[in-house]
C-alpha cells in the first residue's frame, strides 16, 4: 500500500488524491488520510506537535514522517516529539508546510513508507 499522493495545498485548504474531503490540517499514511484534528490531544501551536498527535501515523508502519509547520511555521515540534520518532525507529523532516508537502510528495513517489502531518495555515 502507498501513500497517497498531496494533490494540492493552499491557505487553510488541503486535498489528498483520492479522498473527497477538504482538509485544514491533515494526517497521511500508506493507503489513508483524515482530518488532524488539535483538539484530540491539546495541541496547540506553542508547545506545538505532541507524541500522541503521531501516535496513529506511527502504527501505520512508516519509515519517515514529515512534519508540515504551517505555512508561516508558527506551529512548533518539541525535542520530545522527535525523540519519540526516533526512538520509534521513525526518520523525521520538519519543514515549512510547502517544502514539507514537496518532500512528503517526493517521498511517497519513491515508494518510501511514509506519513505525515500538515498544518494549512499559520
Amino acid at each position: 500500500m502507498s501513500s497517497p499522493e498531496i494533490a494540492s495545498l493552499s491557505w487553510g485548504q488541503m486535498k489528498v488524491k483520492g479522498c473527497s474531503t477538504t482538509y485544514k490540517d491533515c494526517k497521511v499514511w500508506p493507503g489513508g488520510s483524515r482530518t488532524w484534528d488539535w483538539r484530540e490531544t491539546g495541541t496547540n501551536h506553542s508547545p506545538g506537535v505532541q507524541p500522541a498527535d503521531l501516535e496513529e501515523v506511527v502504527k501505520k508502519g512508516v519509515r519517515t514522517v514529515v512534519i508540515g509547520r504551517g505555512m508561516s511555521e508558527a506551529l512548533q515540534v518539541p525535542a520530545s516529539t522527535v525523540d519519540y520518532l526516533k526512538k520509534s525507529g521513525v526518520d523525521v523532516v520538519v519543514l515549512q508546510t510547502e517544502k514539507a508537502v514537496a518532500e512528503y510528495n517526493a517521498l511517497a513517489a519513491q515508494g518510501v513508507r511514509v506519513g505525515g502531518l500538515f498544518h494549512s495555515t499559520c
